[in-house]
């Protein structure tokens, strides 16, 4: 009897035992998860990150709080070995492609939630499913762009997506086409401009912020989207720093403005009744 037992295999079976997968993963020295790594192909360990990823979005759209239980369970299953690691690897995805911080909220049950980083754009033509990951998308855009002197190549915003495995040639798990998203989707709903460099043969393009990003958000909160995201201040930046206090100070400026002219709008409109 005991060998047919034993014979079940490894996985959880209920209570205790995916209790005790809880306890497994924390406790593994670095030591150990870099020996579990070597018995595995990058490949590998990439495609069980991109999971996870996808695993904590679905979550997040919902609003569900995430076990760790239900992660080990559903998603890391033979993987267990290197779980810290694709925590890690996933934690730092989700924060610089979508702005997202996977934060405990529940240390003795292991409770987790999806913190949004990202500064503050009304996104009403965005579908509320997919929302997050696309301000995400959007937002490392705008960022890369406005670190880059406001504006960039085409073929360099499509490799700094791919060095966060965001490939625009290959169909994405959440994004689909990345590359009908960004130079249709967000250049239809005026967050990007996409045009032609002139005097280029082959021809080559450029995006820029559009008009509506302009006016959701500002290059101070998304340098200190960025800042945030390296554990900068934001004035290590010097150049992009001076024109975004700029930007600041205009905007204070204009409606500094605004508010003399209705306040001496209001005067004038008191006096002529005096006078009558």
């Amino acid at each position: 009897m005991a060998q047919k037992r034993r014979s079940k295999g490894p996985g959880p079976s209920q209570g205790e035992d995916l209790a005790a997968d809880e306890d497994f993963a924390p406790t593994q020295s670095a030591s150990q998860v870099q020996r579990s790594l070597q018995r595995l192909s990058p490949a590998q360990v990439d495609q069980k990150v991109s999971e996870l990823v996808q695993y904590l979005l679905v979550k997040d759209q919902k609003k569900i709080p995430i076990k760790r239980a239900d992660i080990l369970k559903n998603v890391i299953k033979d993987y267990r070995g290197i779980y810290s690691e694709i925590i890690k690897r996933a934690g730092r995805t989700l924060q610089q492609v979508f702005g997202l911080q996977l934060m405990e909220i529940d240390p003795k049950h292991h409770i987790y939630i999806l913190v949004s980083n990202l500064p503050r754009l009304e996104v009403e033509n965005l579908k509320q499913d997919d929302c997050t990951a696309k301000l995400g998308l959007l937002t490392v855009i705008l960022s890369f762009l406005f670190m880059k002197g406001n504006a960039a190549k085409e073929s360099a915003v499509w490799e700094m997506l791919r060095k966060l495995r965001v490939d625009p040639g290959v169909r994405h798990e959440v994004f689909g086409d990345v590359k009908k998203l960004v130079t249709e989707e967000f250049v239809r709903q005026k967050y990007l401009e996409y045009n032609r460099i002139p005097h280029t043969d082959p021809p080559e393009f450029e995006f820029q912020w559009g008009a509506r990003a302009a006016k959701e958000t500002s290059k101070m909160q998304i340098l200190r989207f960025v800042a945030k995201i390296q554990n900068k201040d934001p004035r290590a930046w010097s150049t992009q720093y001076t024109e975004a206090a700029a930007e600041e100070a205009a905007v204070g400026d204009l409606f500094q403005g605004i508010s003399t002219l209705g306040d001496t709008g209001g005067a004038s409109q008191g006096a002529r009744k005096r006078t009558r």
